[in-house]
C-alpha cells in the first residue's frame, strides 16, 4: 500500500498524489464508475454515499451526497470538461457545505507505474484563503480513508 502525499504550490493549488497497484485502466474507471465510486470515496469510516451522479463525458454532471448516518451530510456538485481514457479527467466541482464553495478545477491524471499507478491530482482554487479553509475541513484524512479502501478494491 501507498501513503498519499499532499502538498500546497503557491497560493491556490494542491497536489495529491498516490501510488496503486492496479491499472491506470482500473484506477480511472474507479473515477468515473458510479457504482465503483459509491464503494470507495465515502471518505472517514462511518459515512455513505447514497447520491452518485457521474456522467463521465465533457459537460457531463457530477453531484456526489455524503451522509454520516445520523445528522451530518454534505454534497458536491461539478462538470466535466476533459476526460482522456484511461490517462486524464479535468473538472470543476463545488463543495456544498450548506453554502456553495469557491469552484475548484481538478485535473486528475493516471501515469503507468511499474505494475501499477501514480495518480496525480491537482486542485486550482481562486485564492489561498479558499485553499486554506479547504483544507482546514479535515479533507487529507477523508481523503486517505477513500484512498485506502479504492486500494482494497478487486479490479478484476
Amino acid at each position: 500500500m501507498s501513503a498519499m502525499t499532499l502538498v500546497t504550490e503557491g497560493e491556490r493549488y494542491v497536489v495529491v498524489t498516490r501510488y496503486f497497484a492496479a491499472s491506470p485502466e482500473a484506477v480511472y474507471r474507479a473515477h468515473t464508475e458510479p457504482a465503483l465510486i459509491q464503494k470507495w470515496l465515502l471518505g472517514p469510516d462511518g459515512w455513505t454515499m447514497p447520491v452518485c451522479i457521474n456522467e463521465a463525458r465533457p459537460g457531463g454532471q457530477i453531484r456526489y451526497e455524503w451522509t454520516d448516518g445520523k445528522d451530518g451530510g454534505f454534497y458536491l456538485t461539478g462538470e466535466y470538461i476533459e476526460l482522456k481514457p484511461f490517462s486524464r479527467i479535468v473538472h470543476v466541482e463545488r463543495m456544498h457545505l450548506p453554502d456553495p464553495t469557491p469552484a475548484n478545477q481538478v485535473e486528475t491524471t493516471f501515469e503507468p507505474q511499474g505494475s501499477g499507478t501514480l495518480m496525480t491530482m491537482r486542485m486550482t482554487l481562486p485564492d489561498a484563503a479558499t485553499r486554506d479553509a479547504m483544507l482546514s475541513t479535515g479533507m487529507e484524512y477523508g481523503m486517505e480513508a477513500s484512498y485506502v479502501r479504492l486500494e482494497k478494491l478487486s479490479f478484476s
